[in-house]
């Protein structure tokens, strides 16, 4: 007992994380990707995280019309599994860490860098636990990983003929794992302690720093599909199925309206015809000027 001092609830306080996964409906969630609830193990984890990245999408769409509503378990609920909006790193790992939990898992949440080390902490993985070894799911990167992949220094995933690797190295003295993808960096993760805190602050970074361009100045939304990876930008269409070549398709915003629902991002009233205003402009400001002040 604290004897009233309140010196243990303040220990647990400044001790603990509070990841409010109650705020989860994680029976709905797994009914929407279509798992069952079974003993926690390395089949159920492959199952989870490819049903994951096959169902929900990754998206900015709400960065773009202005109108995120954060990053608190209650709105990743609403987001993700009511509303059909799709959202990024944050919302995916958050997720994907609570379900895990719920069923049994053993997790870890992990913040790092995309594509550099000199680049800020704004992506989530989620680390499991699995008979003493642990794992990296990634369930909310663009161009994800469909499984579960060792966090061992050599450990490989290849997945359609892409060869997916983790290296490790001590920064510090602490652990940072790196994961790439034929021979390119992909992300580097770290093993610091992270509190929601940190992932609201990142979420505000990426969604309102202009300077970031990736979510704010750019369309992105991507799924595993059946006919491979897609991914829809403002002006492009790339699909990357395994065994196959890529392919990259030039598209009109209209078109890129249209293949976001295609996706599985709901779009509702208006948002349809805001979001083609936002693209439209873009391709407006992108054109060159002609020597009469006209644009090409």
């Amino acid at each position: 007992m604290s004897g009233g001092t309140g010196q243990i609830p303040q220990a647990r306080a400044l001790g603990g994380s509070d990841w409010q996964r109650e705020e989860y409906d994680v029976d709905a969630y797994l009914a929407l990707i279509g798992v069952g609830r079974e003993r926690p193990g390395l089949e159920l984890l492959e199952a989870l995280h490819r049903r994951h990245v096959g169902t929900l999408v990754f998206a900015n769409v709400d960065v773009l019309l202005g109108a995120h509503p954060g990053v608190a378990p209650a709105t990743v609920q609403r987001q993700l599994i009511e509303r059909g909006r799709g959202g990024y790193c944050f919302e995916h790992a958050q997720l994907f860490a609570a379900a895990l939990e719920d069923l049994g898992f053993t997790v870890r949440r992990h913040l790092g860098r995309v594509h550099s080390p000199h680049n800020t902490r704004t992506h989530m993985t989620v680390a499991v636990q699995l008979d003493g070894r642990w794992f990296l799911t990634d369930p909310g990167f663009g161009f994800s990983l469909t499984g579960p992949i060792e966090l061992r220094d050599g450990a490989r995933r290849n997945e359609g003929g892409r060869d997916f690797v983790i290296g490790h190295s001590l920064e510090d003295g602490g652990d940072r794992w790196t994961l790439s993808r034929d021979g390119q960096l992909q992300h580097i993760t770290d093993t610091l302690t992270v509190q929601p805190i940190d992932v609201r602050t990142g979420h505000v970074l990426t969604s309102t720093n202009a300077g970031s361009g990736r979510f704010t100045g750019s369309l992105v939304a991507a799924r595993h599909t059946d006919a491979g990876h897609v991914t829809i930008t403002e002006s492009t269409r790339t699909v990357r199925a395994p065994g196959r070549r890529t392919v990259h398709e030039q598209i009109t915003p209209a078109q890129a309206v249209d293949a976001v629902q295609g996706l599985g991002v709901r779009l509702v009233d208006d948002e349809p015809a805001r979001l083609l205003r936002i693209l439209e402009s873009w391709r407006t400001a992108a054109q060159p000027v002609r020597p009469d002040g006209g644009r090409a």
